[in-house]
């Protein structure tokens, strides 16, 4: 499939989603987050791909909503509920599959692109890498799934901190605050992110889709839910073949070959 402003490269079970608007900072329009969300059922329904890699060209993640384009239309409103759709469409989409996403924060991460790094798995961050909400800077509220990830992440504080104030973090602050995983040199970044998804790749991908389900939805569910979740799922997960080989491999002494199956 071809993208209008995403790379998109499948390799050693690792889809790369590079957001390649480079002149315009990878600002989201209504084409990239259409985009993003094929590229991201595309992900989820390939067993083939067992990690997904999100990463910006150029000098920024993302600057967010492409606001030269909100300011050409005659119903900003609509366009909004128009991106929205597709936007939350894919971060749920993320979110609830297999796969576990892993972000490479390049640059800058304001408004809907500090939304979608906060959303990741796993998020690495280059040491020039900044995050801001921004969205109150243009008298806009937060979308792309930052009012739900960045509070459990960060605390209720500091997410309204964040929020109200449009404070920027630096990479060191966003490791600190919790809201990224590790900060790594910026040379080095890619390098990084690929390892840990070339990782994550070789693990058992069943398991990482109920760990990711459960852990999403451990926030609303009683304690007695939960648990009742989690023994059905390793039940479940008991039956898989990498479950097998899991075992196998621990009673042998040896890595295991994990298939995701």
């Amino acid at each position: 499939m071809d993208y209008q402003t995403l790379l998109f490269d499948v390799a050693g079970g690792v889809a790369t989603i590079t957001l390649h608007r480079p002149d315009e900072a990878n600002a989201m329009n209504l084409a990239m987050t259409k985009d993003l969300m094929a590229a991201a059922i595309r992900c989820d329904g390939d067993p083939a791909i067992r990690a997904v890699l999100i990463t910006g060209s150029g000098r920024m993640f993302s600057a967010g909503g492409d606001l030269k384009e909100f300011a050409q239309v005659e119903d900003t409103g609509a366009l909004l509920k128009q991106m929205t759709t597709y936007l939350h469409a894919t971060i749920s989409r993320l979110a609830r599959m297999d796969a576990p996403v892993v972000i490479a924060v390049n640059g800058t991460a304001a408004g809907a692109g500090f939304s979608l790094a906060a959303s990741g798995d796993y998020v690495i961050a280059g040491e020039r890498a900044r995050f801001t909400s921004a969205y109150t800077a243009a008298a806009l509220s937060p979308d792309g799934s930052s009012t739900f990830f960045v509070p459990r992440s960060v605390g209720r504080r500091r997410a309204l901190e964040l929020m109200l104030t449009n404070r920027v973090l630096s990479a060191e602050e966003a490791a600190e605050w919790q809201l990224i995983n590790r900060v790594v040199p910026d040379a080095d970044l890619l390098r990084e992110a690929d390892e840990v998804a070339a990782h994550l790749a070789s693990g058992p991908t069943l398991a990482f889709g109920r760990v990711k389900r459960m852990v999403l939805g451990s926030f609303s569910e009683s304690l007695e839910t939960q648990m009742e979740w989690e023994s059905r799922n390793i039940a479940d997960m008991a039956g898989t073949a990498d479950t097998a080989e899991g075992i196998a491999a621990f009673v042998e002494k040896r890595r295991p070959i994990f298939k995701g199956e």
